[in-house]
């Protein structure tokens, strides 16, 4: 007679050279092995999320484990070194519910509506641009730090470029700060060091409910259904036409550099108009890390099987997927 008990393990395999996958040492993987989640005890994950070599884990109950690379604190467990299996980030007292990963720094959204951050990932950027004023803390911490001028916001979204940060409020009102290389802030200027609006009058003068980020672009869906998109385009994952100045290369001091090209302000993807689901996905510089959330289902034979609950694409090919209503 068949046996069966719901434990769910977590599967990873992929690029691992900093300890990403959670399983102990730092080989890459080619085939799904098990996580090492001893810490978790038992707890079911909720979410998972990965920058350029780190890893993060959200459990039902709100916590948040982390692992992999660790060089400047985007683990946020206050040091700088390497964890090759998932530990305890020392998060909020409050309940996590979802996180986002930058290349090397780290947000977090708790079910207050507050926003946290840590890494120091973003320092470098905000002290060129800075200078000779201090960088925020919540751009060098290695320890969650919340992001000021969210504070008085219910914020609903959390979500991370390689370099920018990207969060939207209950209100509909959709903050972005951090690198604009690519004129994914929406402004002539290189560096945002705190969260700023998106006009609405850039959108369509809607309010947004949905907003998405790759590597280096940003989609928003607004209330009436439109969508828009802006940031680097050259692999057409803006769903249109760039203009032929929006070239990475020659935008390394912002937008501006352009001579006033507006390459970087948002434009409507009128196809797209509707859209009942979106996603997007960036390289990561050939590292891939793909996590498998699964049913362990034990039997009266001697193997196992493992059905797969849940699937997360840490890193991909830049992209936009979208499913639309016809």
């Amino acid at each position: 007679m068949e046996t069966r008990s719901r434990q769910q393990c977590l599967q990873s395999w992929g690029a691992n050279s900093y300890g990403q996958l959670g399983q102990g040492h730092v080989e890459d993987q080619a085939d799904p092995r098990l996580s090492d989640t001893a810490a978790l005890h038992n707890k079911a994950v909720r979410a998972v999320n990965g920058g350029g070599g780190h890893s993060v884990l959200i459990t039902e109950n709100g916590e948040v484990f982390v692992c992999g690379q660790n060089h400047r604190g985007q683990l946020g467990l206050g040091h700088n070194a390497d964890i090759t299996t998932f530990q305890l980030c020392p998060s909020p007292s409050e309940r996590v519910t979802k996180v986002a990963c930058g290349w090397d720094f780290t947000l977090l959204l708790t079910d207050s509506g507050c926003v946290y951050q840590w890494g120091r990932g973003l320092f470098s950027h905000a002290k060129r641009a800075l200078s000779p004023h201090p960088v925020p803390s919540y751009l060098s911490s290695t320890v969650p730090s919340l992001v000021p001028r969210l504070d008085q916001k219910t914020s609903h979204m959390v979500a991370a470029g390689s370099a920018h940060c990207v969060c939207l409020t209950g209100d509909g009102d959709l903050f972005l700060w951090g690198s604009n290389k690519h004129g994914q802030l929406t402004t002539p200027e290189p560096f945002l060091s705190s969260p700023t609006l998106v006009k609405h009058s850039l959108l369509g003068g809607e309010k947004v409910i949905h907003a998405w980020s790759g590597w280096t672009h940003i989609v928003a869906q607004t209330e009436t259904g439109r969508v828009f998109t802006w940031g680097r385009g050259d692999y057409g994952q803006l769903g249109r036409q760039a203009s032929p100045n929006q070239n990475p290369e020659r935008q390394s001091a912002g937008p501006s550099a352009e001579g006033g090209n507006q390459a970087w302000l948002p434009a409507e993807v009128e196809v797209l108009r509707g859209a009942t689901q979106g996603g997007v996905s960036s390289p990561g510089a050939g590292m891939n890390m793909e996590c498998a959330e699964t049913v362990h289902r034990p039997t009266s034979l001697s193997r196992s099987s493992f059905l797969v609950s849940d699937l997360f694409s840490l890193a991909a090919e830049p992209d936009t997927l979208w499913q639309c209503a016809l």
